[in-house]
């Protein structure tokens, strides 16, 4: 059996519905919350790996590296903030952390 674009965009697709549902039905802790950002990037990068494969351009592929490098760096940052919050506050729900409003 040969896979289709259709497979990889309808993947693609559920990926990017799960992360969706992950942050509407989750907002209460911060890691899932990171996690389904993750996720939602993850989906958007395979549907460009696969247009660019069946397009045969590499240009998808090549954005997929500068996504993965921009998704490393706010996972970096965000995990950052979530320690600091942790330290200070001794939770991480969101709900309770409203030290960063204006």
């Amino acid at each position: 059996m040969m896979l289709t674009l259709g497979h990889f965009l309808t993947l693609g697709a559920i990926l990017f519905a799960l992360s969706v549902v992950g942050i509407f039905l989750n907002r209460r802790n911060l890691i899932v919350l990171l996690m389904a950002i993750e996720l939602m990037l993850l989906a958007v990068n395979m549907n460009f790996v696969a247009f660019s494969y069946y397009l045969g351009d590499m240009h998808g592929q090549v954005f997929v590296f500068f996504i993965l490098t921009v998704a490393a760096a706010e996972s970096a940052i965000g995990l950052a903030i979530l320690v600091l919050l942790f330290r200070n506050k001794e939770n991480i729900n969101v709900e309770e952390l409203n030290a960063l409003k204006g």
